[in-house]
């Protein structure tokens, strides 16, 4: 599979964690792709397809998701992605819970399509959740709430890393 940045409109920060061949989740957190996700009806309307991270800050940043075949969406416009602080993990059941979408609401959430994340894109997925909108700078964005991933791995410690550069030796560093 040929392995390409996610470009925004500020340049290409965000990558697929599968296109990172130097990084892998980290020990001690869960690799929720292909968790089924959950609105806050508690009905499942997709599957975790994939994480979104921003290389230089070490910080997973969107859940992209792929909407169940059930809800008769179009196939290219299946997935969508997710501030990762809108979801919340449930370890035991391999569930992501997400209180602010639903089966009907999941239905206006913008597609995404793999290959663009741009600023209005991200934008457009905060207008649909009800979230306010970070300033427009590159710098700050994602210091907002919804890009928080502790409040996505609410009970583990704050030191934790969701993922980790492995050495050139394919070992982990430490």
């Amino acid at each position: 599979m040929e392995t390409t940045a996610i470009p925004s409109s500020e340049g290409m920060h965000l990558r697929r964690l599968r296109d990172l061949t130097e990084f892998e989740v980290a020990d001690g957190s869960p690799d929720v792709r292909g968790w089924t996700v959950r609105g806050g009806d508690g009905r499942a309307f997709g599957e975790v397809h994939e994480l979104i991270v921003e290389e230089d800050a070490l910080k997973v940043r969107y859940l992209d998701i792929e909407l169940d075949a059930r809800l008769n969406v179009n196939e290219r416009d299946r997935h969508i992605l997710l501030p990762i602080g809108v979801a919340a993990i449930d370890e035991e059941g391999d569930n992501v819970f997400v209180p602010s979408l639903n089966m009907d609401s999941v239905l206006e959430y913008p597609p995404y399509n793999s290959v663009m994340i741009t600023r209005e894109y991200e934008e457009a997925m905060l207008r649909t959740l009800q979230l306010p909108l970070p300033a427009r700078s590159t710098e700050g964005f994602y210091q907002q709430e919804h890009y928080d991933e502790q409040r996505f791995y609410q009970n583990r410690p704050a030191a934790l890393g969701a993922f980790r550069r492995r050495t050139d030796d394919g070992t982990v560093a430490s």
